[in-house]
């Protein structure tokens, strides 16, 4: 079998194409990536040195460019897309949000309309547990793949309205499609502007972690092997036209990860520093992913303790990788103490 990837030089594209490499001995995978500030090709440097190209090929494009797309598919004619390709961040999504609109759902069309014209056996579309909105923090309830879609902030929007297209072309078209829907990733390669990798790198060096003030807020936490794990998974056994929830069922605050963060690597409690928060800053996010664990088969492996420090350990190891991606970016970080001075605009 043959997969185009896209978005495969990110922090969860670059973990499939790892894992899956690894387990699926006779399988193909095309790496398609825009190479934005997210993408590090050198993630798959030891990838490509061992498996191109007769089962790793990287092609470097913008899934807005369709006659690109549609050439890359003619020429490889894959079974598969999985699409990772997205702009992801929350926080830079407040102050770019058309360009998450244009590659989250219009880079999703192009493809879907691409895969349609190849008749490409299976879209899978990755997406995310925001879509749902909130919950509230004293809520017993979980999100299930039938709760409304109730996106508060542009990148959740914009994840939203690829989600429905998706959709759409299987209502409309009879395109083969499943969609992931994942809790919040933690692991190795993770860029280092997220939150667990940002708080890693920044106590390594002594600096700040800046904890917004509702610092009780909770997230659901994924280790990105589960979810590779769950993608294949998916791909394998799921059902063409359905929706599949991926979570670990373990929530933990900001609060909680700095804490757990600073005690692993014996730094001191006053590098946590608390700033207002961000707008649209959602409470509390939690999966049901009963579905996924019934029909086929996937529970997550990792514990969260387990995998949280194997990842402190990795950025440690790695010091290199980080520090060469934060010297590219210092100069466009978002600055997450200004929300207040943004919010009065």
């Amino acid at each position: 079998m043959k997969l185009l990837v896209t978005g495969g030089a990110g922090f969860i594209g670059t973990n499939f194409i790892r894992y899956y490499l690894q387990r699926h001995s006779d399988d193909v995978i095309v790496n398609f990536d825009r190479l934005t500030y997210a993408g590090n090709l050198s993630n798959l440097t030891d990838i490509a040195e061992t498996h191109a190209p007769e089962r790793y090929r990287f092609v470097h494009g913008d899934i807005l460019d369709a006659a690109l797309v549609e050439s890359v598919l003619n020429r490889e004619r894959p079974d598969v897309i999985v699409n990772f390709a997205a702009e992801s961040h929350n926080s830079r999504a407040i102050l770019q949000p058309r360009r998450f609109f244009e590659t989250n759902v219009m880079g999703t069309q192009v493809l879907l309309e691409a895969s349609r014209k190849y008749d490409v056996q299976r879209f899978h579309h990755i997406s995310t547990c925001e879509v749902y909105g909130e919950l509230p923090l004293d809520s017993p309830d979980r999100f299930s793949e039938n709760a409304p879609y109730r996106p508060q902030t542009p990148y959740n929007a914009s994840k939203a309205a690829a989600d429905h297209l998706v959709n759409a072309y299987f209502h409309s078209f009879s395109m083969p499609i499943t969609i992931s829907n994942c809790a919040n990733n933690y692991g190795p390669y993770q860029h280092p502007e997220k939150l667990i990798p940002l708080f890693t790198t920044n106590a390594i060096q002594d600096l700040p972690l800046t904890l917004y003030r509702s610092s009780h807020n909770r997230r659901e936490w994924l280790h990105v092997e589960d979810h590779s794990r769950a993608i294949a998974a998916v791909l394998e056994h799921g059902k063409i036209g359905e929706t599949y929830n991926v979570g670990s069922g373990v929530e933990k605050s900001i609060e909680e990860i700095s804490n757990f963060i600073l005690d692993v690597l014996n730094k001191p409690q006053h590098l946590k520093t608390y700033v207002p928060d961000r707008p649209g800053h959602d409470c509390r996010y939690l999966l049901d992913s009963s579905k996924i664990a019934r029909d086929v088969g996937w529970k997550p492996r990792i514990a969260f303790e387990d995998g949280m420090r194997e990842t402190i350990q990795w950025y440690i190891e790695n010091r290199k990788w980080w520090q060469t991606i934060q010297q590219k970016i210092d100069a466009e970080a978002v600055q997450e103490d200004k929300w207040e001075t943004f919010s009065e605009r």
